[in-house]
């Protein structure tokens, strides 16, 4: 179950806040993935799409 922050305002009212999860701030060197190796991922795609267009309608 989660738990709730809950305060009392004025009035007697009560406003209840959800709990959220604490930030990790992530270095911009810890990505594994670079720009040159999404190219070269989305350009053999669009080869194999291309090869397997021309096979199809051969």
């Amino acid at each position: 179950m989660l738990a709730m922050t809950v305060t009392n305002e004025s009035g007697g009212r009560q406003n209840a806040f959800a709990n959220e999860p604490r930030i990790d701030v992530i270095s911009p060197g810890s990505s594994n993935f670079n720009l040159s190796q999404i190219f070269v991922t989305i350009f053999s795609l669009a080869i194999i799409c291309i090869i397997g267009i021309y096979l199809i309608f051969k």
